[in-house]
């Protein structure tokens, strides 16, 4: 096989935390590597490395024998490097093309070459069953879509080398399918691909490669073909992993009621006389797929939108439109599905981020006090595994796991009395996954009432105690977790629920 890249020696620290060890590995051309590893491992910080986002302390890394400079993503692009962030970097207000073709073209340049570039990306299209219209406003595209875009526009400016980070963080099952189908397909044309990735099933399926690192370092190198999840998961974290069990309980009283709830956002109705109970040391789990009205009913639960029809009773009491003042009083802990955006602000320290919601309780006469607020982070730190975390660091700098356990222990450290945790799991480690799951079940067992909106149907059965799903804005009858499998939750998300008026009223 013929090696296009090759990473040798590469090192990086910020400040106390060495990102990445002397790291070394190859490329060969139409290969697809897996890059594995927990969050914070120094996967994203090793491609961005590649892509020249960061400058490495020491080591070099070469494309068909060259070396490529450092810290320069023009010169990686030109080497033929792309990149796929797991955030994606698009403009929802333009087109599909004016999206691709933003960069590609001098400022000072006569006319811009439109039709050039339609024909040229249409082209791209077919050959690797990319299809997306060209005039097709970005916003309006799900996304799926949208990230197909992204590896377009890789491919559009000649990428030989495509680096996807997290590629199926938001995708649905099927969406994960389609593309690494295409992934495939690409390496078939020559094409070679670095995936980082922490999902098993979708590195056995689609790598040919697999390269593991923990703590900063390459610990492993397998074939694919040789290896198996059990040790893959084992060398990821050091350790054998197990994802706790969820023990038989006795539901308290109700502590959250919503009846006939219907939200309105931009003029489409989002939720449509949806109604629920939760009880105190319950988990009950919302399924569906993406788009179907579970973030409405995040954000409407968690005090940044209004409702338009239906009531709502907090503990007892008929409540109004909640504000998020009212949820932190309640003692109502939140986990928002986009952590980034909504979970915390990546520009300000992670014990400022610790103390934000509870600025009373850490500051006196308008003045916060920063050495309380340091210790509170230090024991959330300590106390959820938050590795790169030292308190007066920038919450940016750490991995989207990190940060995710950041938020769960800044909600569960107070021991709310309920918890409204969306995607609780998304993009996060095996290892992550079974702290964040532990430590959830813990809170249940504590008596916290627990409303679960997942897309991942083996976290739900797994988690929760009833089940309901939400499919066009519409919540399905509550079944009993015990009683369901896989099939029939597949069957109750695509809106078949004549098997559960049955037991509506036994679960609830």
């Amino acid at each position: 096989m013929t090696p296009v890249l090759e990473i040798s020696g590469v090192s990086k620290r910020f400040g106390d935390n060495l990102a990445n060890d002397d790291i070394s590995l190859l490329l060969n051309e139409g290969e697809i590597v897996a890059l594995l590893g927990e969050n914070g491992a120094g996967k994203t910080t090793l491609m961005s490395i590649l892509f020249g986002h960061y400058v490495a302390d020491a080591g070099h890394i070469l494309i068909h024998g060259r070396e490529l400079p450092p810290g320069k993503p023009r010169e990686a692009i030109r080497a033929g490097v792309g990149m796929v962030h797991q955030h994606f970097s698009l403009a929802p207000n333009l087109t599909v093309l004016e999206n691709i073709m933003t960069g590609t073209q001098k400022l000072w340049a006569w006319r811009s070459e439109t039709s050039a570039a339609r024909k040229k990306l249409l082209a791209i299209s077919d050959r690797f069953g990319l299809k997306v219209s060209p005039d097709a406003r970005l916003g309006d595209l799900s996304v799926g879509e949208q990230q197909r875009v992204e590896i377009l526009k890789a491919l559009f400016n000649d990428a030989r080398i495509l680096i996807l980070d997290e590629p199926t963080a938001v995708l649905t099952n099927i969406e994960a399918e389609r593309l690494f189908s295409t992934l495939k397909e690409m390496a078939r044309h020559g094409l070679s691909v670095i995936f980082i990735s922490h999902k098993l099933d979708e590195v056995m399926a689609a790598a040919d490669r697999i390269v593991v690192l923990r703590g900063g370092k390459m610990v492993a190198e397998r074939r694919a073909s040789e290896t198996s999840k059990a040790e893959l998961a084992e060398l990821m974290v050091g350790r054998r992993v197990s994802r706790p069990v969820r023990e038989p309980s006795t539901p308290g009283a109700v502590v959250l009621e919503a009846a006939g709830i219907s939200v309105r956002i931009g003029g489409v109705d989002r939720l449509k006389n949806t109604s629920f109970r939760l009880r105190e040391g319950e988990v009950l789990g919302i399924i569906g797929v993406s788009g179907n009205g579970q973030a409405a009913l995040a954000a409407l639960l968690s005090g940044t939108q209004s409702r338009t029809a239906g009531d709502l009773i907090l503990f007892g009491q008929p409540v109004g439109n909640l504000v998020v003042a009212d949820i932190v009083a309640a003692h109502i802990g939140r986990i928002p599905e986009d952590r980034n955006r909504e979970g915390a602000i990546g520009e300000m320290a992670i014990w400022e981020n610790t103390v934000l919601e509870r600025l009373s309780t850490f500051s006196s006469r308008g003045l916060v006090d920063r050495k309380a607020g340091i210790a509170f982070a230090r024991e959330i730190i300590d106390a959820f595994d938050v590795r790169g975390g030292n308190p007066q660091n920038r919450t940016r700098l750490l991995s989207g796991g990190n940060m995710q356990k950041l938020i769960l222990g800044r909600n569960l450290h107070q021991r709310p009395r309920i918890l409204i945790a969306a995607q609780p799991a998304r993009g996060l480690d095996e290892g992550a996954v079974a702290a964040v799951h532990t430590r959830i079940l813990k809170a249940r067992r504590q008596g916290t009432a627990v409303l679960l909106i997942s897309e991942d149907l083996d976290e739900v059965i797994a988690l929760a105690d009833r089940i309901q799903a939400i499919v066009g804005g519409r919540l399905s009858p509550p079944v009993d977790a015990q009683h369901v499998d896989a099939r029939r939750l597949g069957l109750m998300m695509a809106g078949d629920w004549s098997d559960t008026t049955g037991e509506a009223e036994d679960a609830i």
